[in-house]
């Protein structure tokens, strides 16, 4: 198991409001990867409306709100399962499957091997590599795959480096998973931000493959952390009815179930998110890729992983930003990184122009 150090995590405003004396609701977050257009308008219209939805039980199927994210991530009702947040997902599925040795790509997010190691599993690393730019292999990644592995865990698009495997490279990876008799869970909670979701999520090999699960939640594109509200697509029905076995009877509030179907089916605010981190994320690309003090690994998601060419460390860099009530993510705590990366996430066009005269100041 790879030692985790201890960092400022998105959410950590309140960390970082004692510490350095800025209250928190003055620091604009570029490390939690949210969307900046806030919460869904229609949600924020109409939740109001529904507040006696909480004198009732929620409907135990969650009917009506698999019907809605069907429809929005292109698949059938009976395929999905809701909970409460992605996270719990991971955690309810680990605990099914309970895989003794599960491959995990690296550098990404560090959940997943402690989730299986609750389980009582260890996890083996399959390093991404900087002279690829963090792009995936998948002829020479297939090859480590063994019949001692029982899980594969992948983050698509990947966090930190926000690169994507394409659905034809999915599938190669799936075929020989089926050789080995390897399940493959499949995050996809950045995939909504990509140019061409289509190109990239495997939502559709859900009606091929019985070896996979994938896992969207409403935190990062939707802008509702708070809501804690996820979902999984798998086309394994026996996978499905032993989860709905294990979990418990209602895993969401009868507000979030509301919610979710307020907010999937919002299709205006979910065009002017795309349309938004399409234009920053080519912009400040372009912008950090023809600095002399950065390398920026070209993003598919909605944040963007940089080496820094110069003197400066990622503390130096989140000290700087921190100060000028902007937060980065300090990359030395991804296994396979070190104090010569950042992360940063795309916000409104203002703010981002704010950070990139922040961070390429000499």
């Amino acid at each position: 198991m790879i030692t985790h150090r201890d960092h400022f995590h998105g959410s950590d405003l309140e960390k970082i409001e004692a510490i350095y004396g800025i209250k928190k609701e003055e620091i604009t977050s570029f490390s939690a990867n949210v969307n900046p257009l806030g919460i869904s308008p229609r949600l924020r219209e109409s939740l109001i409306d529904h507040i006696d939805a909480i004198t009732a039980y929620p409907d135990r199927e969650y009917t009506s709100l698999r019907r809605c994210l069907a429809a929005y991530a292109g698949t059938v009702p009976e395929r999905i399962i809701v909970g409460n947040g992605s996270t719990e997902l991971i955690s309810l599925f680990i605990q099914v499957e309970h895989p003794k040795k599960a491959m995990i790509l690296g550098p990404t997010y560090s959940e997943y091997e402690r989730e299986v190691a609750l389980g009582g599993g260890t996890t083996v690393y399959y390093p991404l590599k900087e002279e690829l730019e963090y792009q995936l292999d998948i002829e020479h990644f297939t090859s480590k795959l063994k019949d001692d592995i029982d899980l594969l865990i992948l983050c698509n698009p990947n966090n930190p480096t926000s690169t994507s495997i394409d659905t034809e490279g999915m599938r190669r990876i799936l075929d020989v998973c089926m050789e080995h008799g390897i399940y493959v869970m499949v995050d996809e909670t950045y995939v909504e931000f990509c140019d061409q979701v289509r190109k990239i999520s495997s939502v559709p090999l859900t009606a091929y493959y019985n070896n996979i699960i994938i896992l969207r939640g409403t935190s990062k594109f939707f802008a509702a952390p708070g809501l804690r509200l996820g979902y999984a697509v798998t086309g394994n029905m026996d996978l499905l009815r032993a989860i709905n076995q294990y979990k418990n009877p209602w895993m969401i509030n009868s507000l979030a179930a509301i919610a979710g179907e307020l907010m999937f089916s919002d299709t205006a605010y979910i065009e002017e998110t795309r349309k938004l981190i399409i234009s920053e994320r080519q912009r400040m690309y372009d912008l950090f890729r023809a600095s002399d003090q950065f390398h920026p690994y070209r993003p598919t998601a909605n944040f963007m992983l940089c080496r820094i060419l110069d003197e400066h460390t990622s503390s130096d860099l989140f000290d700087r930003a921190i100060r000028e009530k902007m937060m980065i993510r300090d990359c030395s705590t991804f296994p396979f990184l070190s104090e010569k990366y950042i992360r940063f996430c795309f916000m409104k066009k203002e703010d981002n122009d704010r950070l990139a005269e922040c961070l390429l100041k000499d």
